[in-house]
């Protein structure tokens, strides 16, 4: 195992994330990778220099921390230059990697379908094309370990031009991915299905959640970025009412913006829902930096004016209702859930048909009763209110999508 050490970057005192929570969320992040962290150290400056990062003073007093922790790879909060990678790995003689790196990384481990490890190499190479400049360790370091996950060596050695027709390649393959997705995303909007997609802060638990809602065995880990590609189920809610939810990956503070370019064709599935929960992880101190987290990225995807429903998770493990009472107040129609014990999920369940009339609308509709198919199509696609049968028609009330209703009208079945 890997031997890390950290370097917690503090530029702005007033800036939202102290820089005790920028470490405890970078530790998260090492611990989600694998490594073992060794040691670590916060350096305050103005600006970052140009040179070192963090000035040849403060890198000197890295080195040799480093020496005495015997420290494999130095793992910084910031995203840093090429020319900054090489001077520090010149002068620390140890392999250096940022946060960007690192969450890169974790990715590559977490890839499993085809569509997530094209993602993940796409982002690499974006990354990696603007630091081919120059030579150093960065792009001829041999062997495994963390910051060498993905592309490999091979690729990483080829030149500018052969790397940009790799990207130009990759998203050529996604493409074709994403169009093979939104014909699906066509084929249920058809089936007058709603959607429902499961939004949050990366283990704010999400999954967890998921499993409880549809009775699946997704998988779970107390680690950040647990579940990188899409997962859809079929479920119903307490009135019958067919849905489909969505889990997706989780979100983070300052999560790089060509990492979010690189996963449109995943996040996409956000776009196509009619319904968001946002999953909001109650017990953490930085509960509401999550919440604005989360709503960066939704403005980002322009998924931030859908109907959106918060749900207070983990209330499990709160250690007085006070807190439950006040994020009640701070987020007012929240649903408080504990997904691990299952607790909560009628009235979650409850205010996700409340929401979707806000997606479906009202009908009264007169079918001949020889179209029973046309009725069968409506339970299974809407929700039937009543239904009566007066002089060989179906007096049906319903609730179906719009796109079902402006099919029932054009045949002559709305009233």
């Amino acid at each position: 195992m890997e031997k890390a050490f950290l370097v917690i970057a503090e530029f702005n005192k007033n800036k939202e994330w102290a820089s005790e929570d920028e470490c405890q969320e970078l530790y998260e992040l090492v611990r989600s990778s694998g490594l073992k962290i060794v040691g670590d150290t916060i350096s305050r400056r103005r600006a970052p220099a140009s040179d070192y990062f963090v000035g040849k003073g403060k890198a000197e007093e890295i080195a040799l921390l480093c020496g005495q922790l015997d420290a494999d790879v130095i793992i910084f909060s910031d995203e840093l230059s090429s020319t900054q990678l090489r001077n520090l790995e010149e002068l620390i003689g140890v392999k250096v990697i940022d946060r960007t790196q690192l969450i890169l990384d974790i990715f590559a481990q977490r890839a499993r379908s085809k569509e997530g490890k094209l993602q993940v190499e796409l982002a690499q190479l974006n990354y990696l094309l603007p630091r081919l400049a120059g030579k150093g360790t960065l792009l001829s370091r041999l062997g495994g370990g963390i910051g060498t996950r993905g592309p490999g060596e091979q690729k990483l050695e080829m030149d500018r031009r052969r790397l940009k027709i790799r990207i130009m390649k990759l998203n050529e393959e996604l493409k074709s991915l994403t169009d093979s997705r939104s014909s699906l995303r066509a084929s249920r909007k058809k089936h007058d299905i709603p959607v429902v997609a499961l939004v949050g802060y990366t283990n704010a638990g999400k999954s967890t959640l998921f499993n409880a809602l549809t009775n699946s065995g997704v998988l779970v880990m107390d680690k950040l970025f647990a579940t990188l590609d899409p997962t859809i189920r079929r479920s119903k809610l307490t009135d019958g009412q067919k849905i489909l939810f969505i889990d997706t990956v989780g979100f983070l503070h300052r999560l790089p913006h060509h990492l979010i370019e690189a996963f449109k064709a995943t996040l996409e599935e956000i776009s196509g829902a009619d319904i968001l929960i946002h999953v909001l992880d109650i017990n953490h101190v930085k509960a509401r930096e999550h919440n604005s987290a989360v709503f960066e990225v939704l403005e980002e995807l322009d998924s931030d004016q859908k109907p959106i429903i918060t749900v207070l998770n983990k209330i499990d493990k709160l250690e007085s209702k006070n807190v439950l009472h006040l994020f009640l107040k701070i987020f007012p129609g929240a649903v408080a859930v504990s997904a691990l014990k299952r607790e909560g999920l009628d009235a979650l369940l409850n205010e996700i048909t409340e929401k979707l009339p806000g997606v479906f609308q009202y009908a009264e509709l007169k079918i001949p009763g020889s179209r029973q198919s046309v009725l069968s199509a409506i339970y299974s696609e809407g929700r039937v209110d009543s239904v009566s049968y007066k002089g060989g028609y179906l007096y049906v009330k319903a609730r179906v999508s719009a796109r079902l209703f402006g099919r029932l009208e054009k045949e002559g079945f709305v009233v």
